[in-house]
């Protein structure tokens, strides 16, 4: 017995130095994340990838580092879909969706109660239906399922009212739709306000809250309601003075006629 004492204490002291090495790797990746959100750079988003990438190496069964791989190559993708269309930047997208869904897949097998995760699967497999009936049938209970369960599980984290606005806004074809979506965006608005008093710790979510509010201007600008509109396109250039969308927004409203 004594022999295996000393191998077990090395393992141990093995797997506490992987866990050091994951938490700084994945704090690492938060700030460069971070930074990436603020300029909107895919760049930077790869990197922050490939040090949450090294932190899921280092502690395989920690979910909050798929967790943060997913949302880095979720935010990727949508950075790469806003260039210019080629092939190129098709493929790269097509290649961060497809990291993106197996990093959060990873994530609830190891928590299935984390909600952000699923929230953002649910979003991810709603891009991938694209109105597309066939697409549809495949995808459709996915989407569902993971709705519910990040409205379960999260019903006051503000990024899942948020992503759930955006699955409501993206395939809203009537007002009637367009002010559910509303609903969902001033809740996660609410959310996150209250989320914004309180210190954040180095691996805990903080995005989201400027696009929201860029989604509120979007929303209120289909309804017709151009004054609203501004004034959240003002809000969102507020907190990210980076957020074109916004800018483009403002400007669209704005515009005298």
């Amino acid at each position: 017995m004594s022999r295996w004492l000393p191998i077990s204490i090395l393992f141990t002291a093995l797997l506490a130095r992987a866990d050091e090495l994951a938490n700084k790797l994945a704090s690492a990746g938060v700030v460069k994340f971070t930074a990436a959100y603020q300029a909107w750079d895919g760049q930077r988003f790869a990197a922050a990838a490939e040090l949450f990438r090294q932190a899921t190496t280092n502690a395989p069964g920690s979910s909050t580092n798929f967790y943060w791989l997913g949302a880095a190559q979720f935010h990727r993708m949508l950075q790469l879909r806003g260039l210019p269309a080629s092939s190129t930047n098709t493929l790269a997208a097509t290649a961060a969706m497809d990291a993106a869904l197996a990093a959060l897949s990873s994530a609830v097998k190891l928590d299935a109660q984390h909600a952000e995760s699923h929230a953002l699967l649910g979003t991810l497999y709603g891009m991938k239906i694209d109105g597309n009936l066939v697409r549809a049938a495949r995808f459709g209970p996915r989407v569902q399922n993971h709705r519910r369960q990040a409205l379960e599980f999260g019903a006051e984290n503000p990024r899942v009212r948020y992503l759930l606005g955006t699955c409501q806004f993206h395939t809203a074809k009537k007002p009637a739709g367009q002010r559910e979506a509303l609903a969902s965006f001033l809740a996660a608005e609410k959310l996150f306000t209250a989320e914004a008093q309180r210190a954040a710790g180095p691996l805990e979510p903080r995005w989201g809250y400027s696009t929201c509010l860029t989604f509120i201007g979007r929303t209120y600008e289909l309804l017709g309601q151009r004054t609203e509109a501004a004034d959240y396109f003002r809000k969102a250039l507020a907190r990210h003075p980076a957020d074109h969308a916004a800018r483009e927004g403002l400007a669209r409203v704005t515009e005298k006629k």
